[in-house]
This record gives structure tokens, C-alpha cells and sequence, in this order.
């Protein structure tokens, strides 16, 4: 029957589509549906798929792949998009912190597993199985088939580290979800306090732009240039002049000029400069300049012209050709000074002072245009995925190690986005992406590789976990799991009083996992989780296939 074959076939396209498409649909709405406090979001097509492959539900194995990686090539690049530009930032200011504690987690969690295969008994292939599925790290796994074949075991034990990570997967999800949500309830984490206090930790320490209006008065400032003032020269005061009025008529200020007792200028800056400024050249007029009539005005433009984007603000001469002075620079939110060597980047907030009729002229150079915030240029996603399949899959030889390792597609497309985010734009290739369409690629991309998953795993999961060694490997899986990052979940908070937002990303990026970074990304919509698990994901990445190898390489001999 037609119908039938649509979901058990495991043959063409069109089953392909239909089993992802059901599952995604009943995972997401399962994974939406509250058991007391929690909520398994985005990991709820994971098990839908583990239901619906158990009863029947079939894909072609090639198709499945492709889509499973696909959809993770996709997540990755969005989330390196989201967190690119304040990586390095995040990375230079807690980076070795967080990563000293994925380090604990990984470690931990190898000599664990060698535990288990000592004290238990389980065979090499299994335990190094548990450890991937466990942390749910699938190059992890592949890692450890590659080591086994180059260590001439036989193809069924090649097979079994796949067959132990589809047993213990789940429980690697279920055991992040379950840490994160001990540490909030054992330390009574406000939530929202944590959020804010993150946003606050990234605001930086220079106070927001403000404007002052000065009257000249001091005699030592009679004849100087404008260039020539002190406080001026030093363009890392932050201060710009952009008005100037001399016998009652006001104009916008030019290095050409120069200050006579009497003149009152417009300065925009950081209030403790603007003080010292106010004290080199004299007092506070009692009426603010731009409150006075006169033929300037300011206007507030958008940076949306691709042609303009990555230039210093000095290359654009609109001071010189236009008579205009462009007085504050706003980034994402942050007062940035507006100083002739600042690139603009695509988004930014500009204020210009003159005249309106050059303001216009300033305008049309800007671009000034607030749909062209929800465009997407389609063809920068695609060379930036292509780029990042590339890295992935160049070979890293590590002395002593049999197998050449590789960040693979999970590790490049998000070490690329990173890099490409952080550049901006090249000519008018724009690499960032409007929040709406980073959050539905990001989406996207884990529904797929979520339902392949489940689909792949529940047909064996069942009869794995309820035959032979199945509840065995369950356990041991846990523990794998569980007593890394729960001990050092406890030390990060208690300890060194680490964000609870932030340890949630670490926790996640330990594992690679992104489930259950969608997970925490659900308690709170903050930056915070997705900064932290960028800042720890590419050492974790390296972490996690090198572990397996070395695990095999040194112990295989010796069983």
C-alpha cells in the first residue's frame, strides 16, 4: 500500500521526507509539553525517533546520513554565526577557565571509562562506545571505529562502539538536562539575576556618549586650532567636537578653526572626559548649543550600504566633502568613539551633525535603510558552510597516534563561522545573518540531525537495552556521563562562582551536544550559554576524538 510505504519502506525521497517531517512535527510539539519545571524542547525529536524506529518507521541509510549531517553542518554554522563576534572577546577574558574545566570533564570521563573496563569487564570497544554515546560525541565514535580497524579487529567488533552509542545516547542528553537542573534547584538559581548579571559583565567599562555644550573662557585658548586643544589630540578620550558657534552663529566644527574667548562648542563623549574638556577650555555654557536655532541638525543613520561596510570612518572624507561630523557610533547596543580609524560594520548606528540638506547627501553614502536589517544574502551561507566542510576535513597527524584526526563536520563549519563573523563582511559578501534567520537555520538544522538520529538508533535500542548486557551498558553510560560533569558543575559554581547561564554552555559544549544547548538556551534568552559553548567547543571537539584513540592505542594490546 502507497501509504504504508511512505513511512516503512526505508526506500526513496518522499519516505525520507515524510518520516523527518512526522517526527520533527510530534518531537517538536512532544518536546513543548512541561513534566513539572522541565521540558525537553529541542530533544524531543530525539525521542520520537527512538518510538517511531522501534515500531517500523524506516529511512534509506545514504539519505538518513546525509540528512543527520546535514542538519548538524547547518546548527553549527548558525551557532558560530550568533556567537563570532563576541568570541574572541569572551574567549581572552574567561576562556582558559572554561576550558580547564571541559579538560576535567573529558579526562574524567576517559579514565571512567578504563575503569569500567577493568572493574566491569566490558571489552575496549564497548566502554570507548559508552564514552562517545555517553557524551554524545558522534565523530568521537567514528574516531574509535576508525582506531579499531587500523588496529585489525574484526568487523563485528568494529561494529559494536556504534551499536553502544546508540544505547547510551539518550542517557548522555538526559544526564546534561539532569545537571543543569540539580545546580539550579541545590543553589536556588535566580534565573533572570544571572542573565543580568551576564549582560552587565559584557557592557564595557567606558560610561555611554554624552553631549556638553562649553563656553570658551580660558585665555591660554585664544587663536588655538581646534586640532591642537588638549584632551583632542588624544583620539582615545572619545571626544568629538561637532559644533561650533562664533558671534552668535553656529556651524559645524572643522579642523580648520579656531577657539576665541566667548565661542561655545558642542562636544559628544564619555561624561568624565567631557568634564576634562569643560575644564581645559572653560565652563558649561548655561543653554545647550543644539537647543539654539541654526541651520544644523542631526539625524541617526543606518550602515546598510555594502560598499561602505569595513571602511575606516576616515576613508569616507564626509567631514571634508560634506561638512558633516559624524558624533556617536552605536554597535549592538554600545557607544563605540567614532574616530577616523573605526571600521563600520553593517547595522551600525551612526549620529551626523551639519546641514540638512548634506545630511541627505550623507544618507545616500550610508545607505540608511532598516529593511535591508532583514535580508539575507543566501550565497554567503553556502561558501561559508563549503569553507567549513573543507577545514573539517583536513587530516591532523599527532605523533603516535595511528589515525590522522579532523574537526570534521561538527568542528569546521562552526570554527569557520567564528572566523567569518568576526570579519564581518569582504566586498559585499555580508557573512552575519538578521537574528530571525540565524534562530530558524539553527532550528532547522537540530530537527534534522535529531530525528535521523532517533530514527537510526530506535530500531536496535529496544532489544539492545532489554537483552544481553543492554541495562549493563545503560548504567555504565551514566556514569560516564554524570560524575564528570556534575563534579565539576559543583566545584565551577560553588568554587569560582562561574554564571549559571555560562556553566550551562560549558556543560553543553563539554559534550559537544546541541540538544542540550538548545536546552539551556530554553531557560533563559540570553547570550550567555551559546558564547561559552563556542569558547569551549573546538578544544572540547580535539578532546573528545582524540580520547577514544588514545584509549584504544594503548590498551588494545594489553586486554
Amino acid at each position: 500500500m502507497w501509504f504504508h510505504d511512505l513511512f516503512f519502506s526505508g526506500a526513496g525521497t518522499a519516505n525520507a521526507v515524510m518520516v523527518i517531517a512526522v517526527v520533527s512535527v510530534v518531537g517538536l510539539a512532544f518536546g513543548e509539553l512541561k513534566f513539572g519545571p522541565v521540558h525537553l524542547g529541542i530533544a524531543g525529536p530525539l525521542f520520537i525517533g527512538l518510538a517511531l524506529g522501534h515500531v517500523g518507521f524506516k529511512m534509506n541509510m545514504d539519505i538518513l546520513g546525509f540528512a543527520r549531517d546535514f542538519g548538524l553542518v547547518l546548527f553549527v554554522y548558525a551557532i558560530g554565526i550568533r556567537v563570532g563576534p563576541g568570541f574572541f572577546a569572551a574567549f581572552r577574558r574567561d576562556g582558559a577557565l572554561l576550558n580547564a574545566f571541559t579538560f576535567c570533564i573529558v579526562a574524567m570521563g576517559g579514565l571512567i571509562a578504563v575503569g569500567i573496563h577493568y572493574v566491569v569487564g566490558l571489552p575496549l570497544e564497548v566502554v570507548t562506545g559508552l564514552f562517545s554515546g555517553g557524551t554524545t560525541n558522534t565523530p568521537s565514535m567514528a574516531a574509535a571505529q576508525q582506531m579499531l580497524t587500523s588496529l585489525h579487529a574484526t568487523p563485528d567488533q568494529v561494529a559494536v562502539p556504534g551499536l553502544a552509542y546508540a544505547v547510551s545516547y539518550p542517557f548522555g542528553i538526559i544526564g546534561i538536562l539532569l545537571t543543569m537542573g540539580l545546580i539550579r534547584m541545590m543553589f536556588r538559581i535566580d534565573v533572570p539575576a544571572e542573565a543580568a548579571a551576564f549582560a552587565q559583565s559584557r557592557v564595557p567599562s567606558q560610561p555611554p556618549s554624552e553631549r556638553m555644550s562649553i563656553e570658551v573662557r580660558c585665555q591660554a585658548m585664544e587663536g588655538v586650532a581646534l586640532p591642537q586643544i588638549p584632551g583632542l589630540r588624544d583620539v582615545a578620550m572619545g571626544v568629538i567636537v561637532s559644533r561650533m558657534m562664533h558671534d552668535g552663529s553656529q556651524h559645524v566644527a572643522m579642523p580648520s578653526d579656531v577657539f576665541h574667548v566667548g565661542d561655545v562648542v558642542l562636544a559628544n563623549g564619555p561624561r568624565p572626559q567631557l568634564e576634562k574638556l569643560r575644564d581645559i577650555l572653560g565652563i558649561e555654557a548655561p543653554v545647550p548649543l543644539h537647543e539654539i536655532d541654526s541651520p544644523l541638525a542631526s539625524r541617526d543613520m543606518l550602515v546598510t550600504r555594502n560598499k561602505i561596510v569595513g571602511k575606516h570612518i576616515a576613508d569616507l572624507h564626509i567631514r571634508d566633502l560634506y561638512g558633516v561630523t559624524i558624533t556617536r557610533l552605536n554597535r549592538s547596543g554600545i557607544d563605540l568613539t567614532p574616530s577616523p580609524s573605526v571600521r563600520l560594520q553593517f547595522g551600525d548606528y551612526i549620529s551626523c551633525v551639519g546641514e540638512e540638506v548634506r545630511l541627505k547627501q550623507v544618507e545616500v553614502i550610508v545607505g540608511n535603510q532598516a529593511s535591508a536589517l532583514n535580508h539575507t544574502q543566501i550565497i554567503p551561507i553556502f561558501i561559508g558552510i563549503m569553507l567549513g566542510v573543507v577545514l573539517g576535513s583536513i587530516p591532523i597527524y599527532i605523533p603516535g597516534v595511528p589515525v590522522p584526526l579532523a574537526l570534521g563536520l561538527a568542528g569546521g563549519p562552526v570554527v569557520v563561522a567564528i572566523i567569518l563573523s568576526r570579519i564581518g563582511s569582504i566586498g559585499s559578501l555580508r557573512w552575519s545573518m538578521p537574528p530571525d534567520t540565524i534562530d530558524t537555520v539553527r532550528e532547522l538544522g537540530i530537527s534534522l540531525f535529531m530525528a535521523c538520529v532517533g530514527i537510526y538508533a530506535g530500531k536496535t535500542f529496544v532489544a539492545t537495552v532489554m537483552n544481553g548486557d543492554g541495562l549493563l551498558w545503560m548504567v555504565c553510560a551514566t556514569l560516564i556521563t554524570f560524575i564528570p560533569i556534575m563534579l565539576v558543575a559543583l566545584v565551577a559554581r560553588a568554587v569560582f562562582k562561574v554564571n549559571y547561564l555560562t556553566l550551562c554552555g560549558v556543560l553543553a559544549g563539554s559534550m559537544t551536544d546541541p540538544p542540550a544547548l538548545a536546552f539551556a538556551n530554553g531557560i533563559n534568552p540570553s547570550q550567555a550559554q551559546a558564547t561559552s559553548y563556542a569558547a569551549v567547543y573546538p578544544l572540547t571537539m580535539c578532546l573528545r576524538i582524540v580520547t577514544p584513540q588514545i584509549i584504544l592505542a594503548l590498551l588494545w594490546a594489553m586486554r
